[in-house]
């Protein structure tokens, strides 16, 4: 499996445009991390196509507008010939996101 991370605006904007993804892949990772991001993955899926549904529901397809400065992520996983994105931001993510995104801050390289 091969995850990347993509952020996008915020105050650090022009910055973070200039930068590549970072990315991790199963491959590279001791089998005790591919495990758990694993666990991660598989946890943040249903929770972002909820959260995405909820939003929709409620007329509000892109939440994260409500805060121009916020920061927004994309997370985008590669596996088995099939690609999944998942896109929330600071004002709207779940806690299953949220330690996808803090396991993957700690554990990516930018390619």
């Amino acid at each position: 499996m091969r995850v990347t991370l993509a952020t996008h605006g915020g105050l650090a904007a022009p910055v973070l445009a200039g930068l590549p993804p970072d990315v991790v892949d199963t491959h590279a990772l001791p089998e005790s991390a591919a495990a758990e991001l694993s666990r991660l993955v598989a946890a943040a899926v249903p929770a972002a196509a909820a959260a995405a549904a909820a939003a929709a529901a409620a007329g509000d397809p892109e939440p994260r507008r409500r805060a121009p400065d916020a920061m927004s992520y994309s997370i985008t996983v590669e596996e088995g010939g099939h690609s999944s994105v998942l896109v929330q931001s600071d004002t709207d993510m779940s806690p299953e996101f949220a330690a996808l995104l803090r396991w993957l801050k700690e554990h990516a390289a930018r390619e």
